[in-house]
């Protein structure tokens, strides 16, 4: 299958560095591009790509509104796209906020070609990038915002979770993969599968990025604690 690809960002250099990227990809193309949220919303709606490519800040409507527009047409069974952020370490304030409007994950615009090749298709097929060196970096500097472990509760929810399924979002919020998670708890891929599965049911997420951000929120895992 082609994965089509939405690029969404105001500078048009960027945009055509990416499309060079991408295109290069025998599984890839570029269907369209849009300089600002509300192009990218109505791009979206209009050539229905599989992944969006987003960048957070731009004129007029921002890349977090525009994620949370597009990911809310899914209510009304339309045809919704993946999201994958673009930002640079001064916009961390505004990662949170991407990922609760429905973003697939994040990445940062220096990533080299092929991680940002391998995020596409990571995304397209419905799992979520959250790399651990760029989740502890952003998260770690967000967490001065952060209430403090004190401060925080555990919700009542992660109670629904067995004693395995609670080590299974820990090691889902470090950014381990399905095959890291196996090989750290000794089982196999598709019993790790089964827990996340069971995970996100349970708790209610969509995916595993809204894990990390649950974990941290409730303070099951703390800025500073991924090793």
């Amino acid at each position: 299958m082609t994965i089509r690809v939405l690029l969404v960002d105001d500078q048009p250099l960027l945009r055509t560095g990416f499309r060079l990227i991408l295109e290069a990809e025998p599984d890839i193309t570029v269907v369209g591009q849009a300089g600002d949220g509300k192009a990218a919303q109505e791009q979206s709606r209009a050539l229905m790509p599989d992944v969006v490519l987003m960048d957070i800040r731009m004129p007029g409507v921002d890349g977090i509104e525009a994620t949370r527009r597009i990911v809310r047409e899914a209510s009304s069974g339309a045809h919704v796209p993946k999201v994958l952020v673009l930002t640079t370490f001064d916009l961390d304030e505004y990662i949170v906020e991407a990922l609760r409007a429905g973003a697939s994950g994040f990445l940062l615009k220096d990533v080299p070609p092929d991680e940002l090749i391998q995020a596409i298709r990571v995304v397209a097929a419905g799992d979520a990038i959250v790399a651990p060196s760029v989740t502890r970096r952003l998260l770690d500097r967000f967490g001065a915002h952060l209430p403090s472990a004190h401060q925080r509760s555990t919700p009542a929810r992660l109670d629904r979770l067995t004693e395995r399924e609670l080590g299974v979002l820990r090691l889902i919020a470090r950014g381990m993969s399905n095959a890291e998670i196996a090989a750290e708890l000794v089982v196999s891929e598709t019993t790790v599968k089964t827990h996340v599965g069971n995970v996100l049911t349970k708790l209610g997420l969509r995916d595993r990025v809204q894990a990390v951000v649950l974990s941290y929120e409730t303070g099951l895992i703390t800025p500073g604690a991924i090793p």
